[in-house]
């Protein structure tokens, strides 16, 4: 049997981002790539907005379309079994078998179902579950969305057509990514029409996998991208626009029926249609085995080199839990941005570790940034932006103009240890050199948000 220098596992973000690298940085060596789904997730029209913040589209692709532009990378659409990491194999559902000498495990996360076999609950996680969702939205008068996180909220936003009832345990929506104050800058904007973007043009290229009926498994798909709703039609059965309503404080318990569900214990008789599930854990099964170090939310541990505790293998993505000593402006959360980050710098430290050497940790986990789109909305996330590790020490500076932008700054000890934007504020990079230079900001707090003063002057 051939053995291959390097193996990835997952053809979502990480997975083919570390593929894609490793093929680059090391031309002459076999890259092999096993994949469940028959397309794969390729970024695109990526671009560096400031030192830490980047965008880019995510193109579904054929695997064959891979293979073309990377001649030493094989695809193989299988289902992995079993990954023996003594032996250095990788067991495939046909019973084919894949050596390797290195491999990294960018096998994403799987939706947290609250009744994974119940037929009126659908998780939200992967191109496939998306497909299923829209033509079950099609005969739909109304629907329960269970979760409060980026899909939940974009989900929330695309739904036109049937009754939306956004099920949220928290007191605001959008916990995930935003504060009490950004959400209700929000709330306005649940059931204003959607502005019509027909006429754009397509910024990425879509493809159908073959065979649509096959049977998808549940972790069978790659995570959604960054634009994953960019050309859907989730449209529902009436001609009504937005209609949502908004259950804060409560659990879904169960549900019985597309006529009958339980809200933090009690039945409600209105009927929902179908729910839809929200958050993930780490998609770890079929590693259990090989004993590796979890941590306690279930991701497999990695240090810094993104290396388990098992010599040559590797995890990049949601599957992973970073595991050395974070810079204090970073932390890991479940995104595609983060996901892209660790499977180009997993790649690069195991081309590095076959030439006998290590890397540096990469500048990207030196400071947490995000972008994204909410309510048709830009949302930058910087560094803590919800003082996450500060406790009660920090001091909160804002600056809301109604319908426009929603700008948060977190000060820790006078200096900037966190940003949360919202709108086109033009700020970015100003605040990710704050908070990465850690510059005294007593001299200058009362009028860092003054929209008179244009604070560029001031940090030239």
């Amino acid at each position: 049997m051939k053995k291959n220098k390097f193996l990835v596992i997952g053809g979502g973000i990480a997975g083919v981002t570390c593929a894609e690298q490793l093929s680059s940085l090391c031309p002459t060596e076999e890259v092999a790539l096993i994949t469940a789904s028959k397309l794969i997730k390729a970024v695109k029209n990526y671009q560096k907005v400031s030192r830490t913040l980047e965008q880019f589209d995510v193109e579904e692709r054929p695997m064959i379309a891979m293979e073309t532009d990377f001649p030493n990378v094989q695809v193989i659409h299988n289902k992995l079994t079993n990954l023996d990491t003594d032996k250095q194999v990788a067991m495939l559902a046909d019973g084919g078998e894949i050596q390797y000498e290195m491999v990294c495990i960018c096998t994403g996360a799987r939706p947290r179902m609250i009744a994974a076999n119940n037929p009126f609950v659908l998780g939200i996680r992967d191109t496939e579950s998306v497909q299923t969702f829209q033509k079950r939205l099609h005969n739909a008068r109304r629907i329960v969305v269970i979760g409060n996180g980026g899909i939940a909220t974009e989900l929330v936003w695309e739904v036109q057509g049937c009754e939306v009832l956004w099920a949220v345990k928290d007191r605001h929506i959008s916990t995930t990514f935003v504060d009490p104050g950004a959400a209700q800058f929000f709330l306005p904007h649940l059931n204003k029409e959607k502005p019509d973007t027909s006429h754009e043009p397509i910024k990425r290229h879509k493809y159908a996998e073959q065979g649509e009926g096959d049977p998808v498994s549940a972790d069978g798909g790659a995570a959604l991208g960054p634009d994953w709703t960019a050309d859907l039609q989730m449209r529902g059965i009436t001609k009504t626009g937005h209609a949502v309503h908004v259950d804060y404080e409560v659990e879904v318990r169960s549900v019985m029926s597309p006529e009958e569900f339980r809200i933090s214990g009690k039945p409600t008789t209105q009927p929902p249609g179908f729910s839809t599930e929200q958050g993930v854990v780490p998609n770890v099964q079929l590693f259990l085995q090989n004993n590796f170090t979890m941590s306690n939310e279930g991701g497999i541990q990695v240090n810094d080199q993104m290396e388990t505790n098992v010599p040559g293998v590797f995890a990049a993505g949601d599957v992973c839990t970073a595991s050395w000593d974070w810079a204090p402006h970073w932390h890991q959360m479940r995104l595609w941005s983060q996901a892209r980050q660790m499977g180009a710098y997993a790649a690069r430290c195991m081309a590095a570790r076959d030439q006998g050497d290590q890397v540096h940790l990469d500048f990207c986990f030196e400071m947490f940034a995000h972008v994204t789109n909410f309510f048709n909305y830009k949302v930058i996330l910087l560094g803590k932006f919800n003082g996450q590790g500060l406790g009660n020490d920090y001091e909160i500076l804002l600056r809301v103009t109604k319908g426009v932008e929603y700008v948060k700054v977190v000060l820790h000890d006078n200096r900037m240890a966190g940003a949360l934007l919202v709108g086109d504020t033009d700020l970015e990079e100003t605040f990710e050199n704050l908070i990465l230079n850690q510059t005294d900001l007593s001299p200058f707090k009362d009028h860092l948000l003054d929209p008179d003063i244009d604070i560029d002057d001031f940090f030239d």
